[in-house]
């Protein structure tokens, strides 16, 4: 780039003048060729004369200007030499050699993470089919460099892999599990209450059927076709019931959800992750709302149970749905000016629970 400075720079000032030079005034033009060549004859008073790019372009830019039946007599170098001077620029211009290192150019640390994520949220996928995606994706990769991505990950590059984990799975099936558990609740005076809540992991959407100091196998059946009853349409995208093994639920309490096609699936003993949706919720209840009060009795818990429900599925934020309560469908307005709004307090249990919103 700064080579052809040299030489457009010179050029493009001696364009103008050159009308003027041909009509009388060339052998000013000569002079400067003269001129130059006593400078870079003085330049090197001992050894043969070198010139330098400069010195190349300088007589280049001036070789326009000159007659050509004087140039035996001006010009220190003959139209050859120029001509060879013009074709080594050009081969130096396109000659990337030093500017390029050897090998192939590494892989950007975003394609890698992109072939990580792909070969992670698609198990079966192989090194080739992660560079068809990559295509469609519009990044250029060899099938050999993605091979060596997912191989120095520790992953299996061939194409057959192992199913997907369970994690996996409840991610791909989110939309069509609900998730049962019963917890308990120590009241005041040292007795036990015990709940049936019932989590929907695509939604969110939480349901507390129930609260009693006998959870009986009756008692859970009636809760379970009170929800299927409930859920109504809502139903019909869901297509797995996930529990443990406690004997509280029985046979008649599955037929009541397999009634409506519904599959069960049941966790494995002290393995609380593979339900992990529903031992979040019920530590959020607990962290929330049930450490903060006192409970005195059954309808004491379903006031609390009851409010903390509507708070949960009407109002409170959920990271997996952008911030959205269970039954939001769209995005909160937009935010308003704070010098101008005040933001109003709703009070959840006696301000246990506080939730914000801008008066109309």
């Amino acid at each position: 780039m700064i080579v052809s400075l040299l030489y457009k720079v010179p050029r493009k000032l001696l364009t103008v003048p050159s009308v003027f030079l041909r009509r009388g005034t060339a052998k000013d033009a000569e002079l400067l060729v003269l001129r130059h060549e006593s400078t870079v004859l003085r330049r090197q008073l001992t050894g043969p004369v070198r010139y330098e790019p400069a010195d190349r372009f300088w007589f280049a830019a001036l070789s326009g200007l000159i007659l050509r039946h004087h140039w035996s007599d001006i010009f220190p170098v003959t139209p050859g030499t120029l001509l060879a001077w013009h074709r080594r620029f050009i081969a130096a211009k396109w000659d990337y050699t030093a500017r390029r290192g050897t090998g192939r150019p590494p892989t950007t640390a975003a394609i890698k993470k992109l072939v990580l994520r792909l070969a992670r949220e698609n198990p079966t996928w192989g090194h080739r089919r992660i560079q068809g995606e990559l295509t469609r994706l519009g990044h250029r990769i060899a099938a050999s460099a993605v091979w060596e991505i997912l191989n120095a990950a520790g992953n299996d590059p061939a194409p057959r892999r192992s199913g997907p984990a369970l994690r996996q799975f409840l991610t791909t099936q989110a939309e069509g599990i609900i998730a049962a558990d019963f917890f308990h609740i120590d009241t005041a005076l040292g007795g036990r209450l015990y709940a049936l809540v019932f989590l929907e992991h695509g939604t969110r959407r939480l349901r507390i059927t129930g609260v009693t100091a006998r959870p009986t196998r009756d008692r859970a059946v009636q809760q379970a076709r009170n929800l299927t009853s409930d859920l109504g349409i809502r139903i019909e995208s869901l297509r797995f019931l996930l529990r443990d093994l406690d004997d509280r639920y029985g046979e008649a309490f599955d037929a009541a959800f397999e009634a409506e096609e519904m599959d069960i699936l049941t966790s494995a003993p002290q393995a609380p992750r593979m339900n992990a949706h529903r031992e979040r919720i019920i530590g959020s209840i607990r962290r929330e709302a049930l450490d903060h009060v006192l409970i005195m009795n059954e309808a004491h818990a379903r006031h609390i149970l009851a409010a903390y429900e509507r708070h949960y599925n009407e109002h409170r934020p959920h990271q997996t749905r952008n911030q959205l309560p269970p039954d939001a469908h769209e995005q909160p307005v937009v935010a308003h000016a704070l010098s101008t709004s005040k933001a109003l307090r709703t009070r959840i249990l006696g301000g246990l629970i506080n939730e914000y919103r801008y008066a109309a």
